[in-house]
């Protein structure tokens, strides 16, 4: 058993460190729309980097449970919003303030949500959990952080919310590949035996 604390705690630091890095570059990257096909109302770069938060999050509840889930989010909290605030906060611009405050915020409900519904389903097939997690953390996560980032700035924040959330759809269904490959080499320590 003591052998296996190591590798345990080193996969939860990994997993934290990529955590923190996602966060950081997509409140980077969301200041930025695609100008490309006519998609700078509709969509930001962010959009492709934030979702795999969501794989983060499931494969530690996968690994070892609700508990260690919700720390691994209010470590990467913790990580990306101090270090967003200190890298890419202009404090002198409103809306960077308020990318700030809305990542912050929709992070910590909706990736808290995830780990919720998460763990209630993490006994069915091994695909219904991280998808139906990712589906309702993504929506949640959307509508709160292009509110409180953009509501009455004169952005056209619903459209870019609905671009941003059809990409965490589509993102969402992607990541199921990953998830299944990892949990492979995962040992879920809430069951104590290998998933199949």
């Amino acid at each position: 058993m003591s052998t296996d604390i190591k590798p345990n705690r080193n996969l939860f630091l990994v997993l934290s460190a990529i955590m923190g890095v996602l966060i950081i570059i997509s409140n980077y990257l969301v200041q930025f729309p695609i100008n490309k096909f006519n998609l700078q109302d509709v969509l930001t770069y962010g959009a492709f980097s934030y979702p795999v938060t969501f794989l983060i999050t499931d494969l530690a509840n996968r690994r070892y449970g609700k508990k260690e889930a919700r720390k691994l989010v209010y470590i990467g909290f913790a990580i990306g919003i101090l270090l967003t605030i200190f890298v890419s906060t202009n404090f002198q611009d409103i809306i960077s303030l308020r990318i700030a405050i809305g990542s912050g915020i929709a992070f910590l409900v909706a990736q808290l949500i995830d780990v919720e519904i998460f763990q209630r389903l993490r006994n069915n097939k091994w695909f219904v959990a991280p998808i139906t997690s990712s589906i309702i953390g993504s929506i949640i996560d959307t509508f709160l952080f292009f509110s409180i980032a953009f509501l009455g700035t004169g952005i056209s924040w619903l459209t870019l919310a609905i671009g941003d959330l059809l990409v965490k759809l589509l993102m969402a269904f992607l990541m199921l590949i990953p998830f299944r490959l990892l949990i492979f080499k995962i040992r879920d320590l809430n069951t104590k035996k290998y998933l199949v």
